[in-house]
């Protein structure tokens, strides 16, 4: 089994960006204009949850209209839903659990796919699933840090990598990146729901080039945008 169809090019792409943006939408044109607005702040790695009504469709639209940002979908938790955003453009898709029907599905897909993990158990079953970018979720509340340096001591041999999500803050950013099977960070405070609701654009992309210059500043002056 492929380790959930990552591309060398993807997977590359996701380690120089360093952080995915986590977003709820409610209306797909906010979707599509908070995208530009962390586009313009230097961010370009983008995870629409399927929690609301219109996600799938939010997909289809900012994949259509800021091809500047790679797009994700996040919450999947039925095959149907990888159907509708792999039909939606998808880049890849994320979880917050782990489900091999799920791993199964995205492999037959085609689409790269990320299970969320939490105990030694799940990285265990993932990795027997051919999984080897994990999302460690929630990855504060569990421990932080210090929690994944630790349930990963007895895997490192392995090579996985980890995408944490939950909790993760631009306070917090460069403690996570500074481990080194941490491939980037998911962070929902650049494009809370709040602020997409109430259009401000200005401020998303205010947060955006605020993250993007303290990766930049991690990675000496090679992260950023790609």
């Amino acid at each position: 089994m492929t380790p959930t169809m990552w591309t060398q090019q993807l997977t590359t792409a996701l380690e120089r960006a360093k952080i995915v943006t986590v977003m709820v939408v409610d209306e797909v044109e906010d979707a599509v204009q908070a995208a530009r607005a962390l586009v313009r702040g230097g961010v370009t790695h983008l995870e629409l949850t399927l929690r609301t009504e219109r996600a799938v469709d939010a997909v289809k639209a900012v994949v259509d209209s800021v091809p500047q940002m790679t797009v994700g979908a996040g919450t999947v938790l039925t095959v149907q839903q990888l159907e509708q955003v792999k039909a939606a453009g998808a880049a890849f898709a994320v979880a917050p659990g782990f489900n091999p029907k799920i791993v199964a599905a995205a492999d037959q897909l085609g689409i790269p796919f990320a299970p969320g993990i939490a105990t030694p158990s799940e990285i265990e079953a993932a990795y027997e699933a051919g999984c080897r970018l994990l999302k460690l979720f929630p990855a504060t509340p569990l421990g932080g840090v210090s929690y994944l340096k630790s349930v990963n001591a007895a895997y490192g041999h392995l090579g996985l990598q980890y995408i944490p999500l939950g909790g993760v803050s631009q306070t917090t950013m460069s403690d996570w990146l500074g481990l080194p099977e941490v491939l980037a960070v998911g962070g929902s405070w650049l494009a809370k729901r709040d602020l997409i609701k109430a259009q401000q654009w200005d401020e998303i992309e205010r947060r955006a080039r605020d993250a993007a210059t303290q990766i930049a500043a991690l990675s000496g002056g090679n992260g950023g945008a790609v």
